[in-house]
């Protein structure tokens, strides 16, 4: 996975774990929980994502809890990539872990709801395709994005735990 291309979902700053992964479902399957995602902030958003879709926020985004179920119902409705000014240490490091990239996007206020966006985190390029803006940003580190393209963590350590094995 090295271009993701998708609808832009506009979110503001201090989107909480709490959000993504409300505690009203945590015992719930885990898709079941993705279902409820972000809804009290925007009730259409787990229905209507779509795969490879980005979310772009502001500042600390999945402040709040350490609960790794946050980035897993992003994971789970297939969200493509998350650009946000900045992320709470945990969360992006879940994030990472479940396979949904994450990138530092400053100038997410350029970006509107609905603006089809293409991002390449290894590259660390955003292309604007509704207005035809470009933006260059970190990328993400090669080793973490073939973690990131295997699935995650998990399915990462697995293929590599694998390779050096007898059949």
């Amino acid at each position: 996975m090295s271009i993701v291309s998708g609808k832009a979902w506009r979110f503001g700053d201090e989107i909480n774990s709490d959000l993504l992964a409300p505690g009203l479902y945590l015992k719930s399957a885990n898709e079941i929980m993705a279902q409820h995602c972000l809804e009290s902030v925007d009730p259409t958003f787990a229905k209507s994502v779509q795969p490879g879709d980005v979310i772009v926020a502001g500042h600390n985004f999945g402040v709040g809890s350490a609960r790794e179920q946050a980035a897993l119902s992003l994971q789970l409705l297939k969200v493509g990539a998350v650009l946000a000014e900045s992320f709470a240490r945990i969360f992006y490091r879940n994030a990472l872990n479940f396979g949904v990239p994450c990138l530092f996007f400053p100038q997410y206020n350029e970006i509107s709801a609905g603006d089809k966006l293409e991002v390449d985190p290894v590259a660390g390029t955003i292309k604007n395709l509704t207005t035809g803006k470009g933006y260059t940003v970190d990328p993400i580190p090669a080793h973490l994005m073939e973690m990131i393209t295997d699935g995650g963590l998990m399915p990462h350590l697995k293929k590599k735990l694998g390779k050096g094995r007898a059949a």
